[in-house]
């Protein structure tokens, strides 16, 4: 229940203007104003012969039932009844700071017993667990508190990762994991890095096995727990995972594409699937595992969704230009029917940010390596209507130099072709 359910608003003329309580049998008097009958009654046997709210003097003291206005209450009264028993109760198990350290301790105890002995009460350590994960879910102040009073159990956490089978038992470690990685202090992060970092050495097969079982058979808020796990452990601990033994895994690639198909392009998924990958393919082999894994093919159905989000489009866009610049990825590029046309799409439709990643695949693909097909594409699509656009409006210099690359390519192409610069329907608009 939020806060604001604990109050009602009473409508103002459901009040009596004496008690300023809702009415229980209102009553008018002669001027037209009503009251509740008790308020009103107590005013006139004091000796009053004014009304209240006017102070007209009053000519009779006859009270006259008001049944409209009863109903009226009745109903009002009635559907408040109706919509707090409908409404779900508080958490019982609701934590307050105090209660949060004490399970943190108890946490890391259990934990350390986990490390001499796997006879320990799992149940025990999911429910406070799952009761940590809701207390940072609950408020932005209660994360930070996490974040200083649990960093110094998360590389236990991360060990544990490492030694469990059990599916529900693992997204309850990734989860909280999360919780304290995205509020940890830079200085624990830097402290907690270097021990991190040979967990996820060549030795720590169970870790990348864990990892991949979650990725591979957990539902969906597990896989995306784990694949924004790695995101973090990368961002905030600057651990290098893209030259580590999960990067080397074919499979990672695979399932971290298959988590933004099969979530119907659900926007969590999505950006933590996005966000890994972008760190991952930063080094070249890494880039053709992708593509081999069929990431062209997936980006390309992602941006071709109308609905897809700013943020996202520009992730997209971001893998697709780092994907150009192998020839695997122009080849997949350029073979697909509907990525250059997608790409084309969001220049100058999102921001500026994907405007120069789009930019940036159609200068590499036409200019940096001469791929005839994409710039056929481009100008079927007519991206050169939208280069000449860009090139008036206030883009980066670098991209202004794009545009006009572009402009060069598709003129000298022209020449050789069908196409002319009046079937771009730019003839009005002159770059140079």
């Amino acid at each position: 229940m939020v806060k604001d359910d604990l109050y009602v608003t009473v409508p103002t003329y459901f009040r009596c203007p004496i008690s300023l309580d809702v009415m229980k049998s209102p009553v008018s008097l002669c001027t037209g104003v009503t009251y509740d009958r008790s308020s009103i009654q107590r005013w006139l046997d004091g000796g009053n012969n004014t009304c209240p709210a006017t102070m007209q003097v009053l000519h009779n003291k006859e009270l006259i039932p008001n049944h409209t206005l009863q109903r009226l209450i009745k109903i009002w009264s009635d559907s408040v009844l109706t919509r707090q028993s409908d409404s779900p109760p508080p958490p019982p198990d609701s934590l307050t700071s105090d209660q949060a350290r004490d399970l943190i301790r108890q946490l890391e105890n259990d934990l350390q017993g986990l490390e001499k002995s796997s006879l320990f009460c799992t149940s025990v350590v999911v429910t406070n667990l799952s009761r940590l994960v809701l207390f940072a879910g609950e408020a932005e102040e209660n994360g930070r508190f996490l974040g200083e009073a649990g960093a110094r159990i998360l590389p236990l956490l991360v060990a544990c990762i490492g030694k469990v089978k059990d599916l529900s038992f693992l997204e309850k470690i990734v989860l909280f994991c999360n919780v304290l990685m995205k509020n940890l202090g830079k200085d624990d992060a830097e402290e907690h890095a270097n021990a991190l970092k040979s967990m996820f050495g060549t030795g720590n097969c169970d870790l990348k096995a864990a990892i991949m079982m979650g990725l591979k058979q957990g539902k969906l808020e597990l896989r995306i727990a784990v694949a924004r796990f790695l995101e973090l452990m990368a961002a905030r601990l600057c651990l290098e995972l893209h030259s580590s033994p999960i990067s080397e895994d074919d499979e990672i690639y695979s399932e971290l594409l298959r988590l933004i198909t099969t979530s119907d392009l659900n926007p969590d998924a999505m950006d933590a699937s996005l966000s890994f990958l972008t760190r991952l393919v930063v080094l070249k082999r890494n880039r053709v595992k992708m593509i081999r894994a069929g990431g062209v093919k997936v980006l390309t159905a992602a941006l071709s969704q109308s609905e897809l989000s700013a943020p996202l489009s520009e992730k997209v866009l971001k893998l697709l230009e780092m994907s150009s610049g192998c020839k695997e990825g122009r080849n997949e590029i350029c073979t697909s029917e509907t990525c250059v046309r997608a790409i084309v799409k969001k220049v100058l439709k999102v921001s500026n940010a994907a405007t120069e990643h789009a930019v940036t695949v159609l200068w590499s693909l036409c200019c940096l390596f001469g791929e005839k097909r994409a710039a056929s594409a481009l100008a079927e699509s007519n991206g050169m209507a939208k280069i000449l656009l860009l090139l008036q409006s206030n883009c980066s210099p670098a991209v202004r130099q794009m545009c006009r690359d572009l402009l060069r390519v598709f003129r000298c192409s022209s020449k050789n072709s069908c196409v002319s610069w009046y079937d771009t329907k730019t003839t009005h608009i002159m770059p140079f």
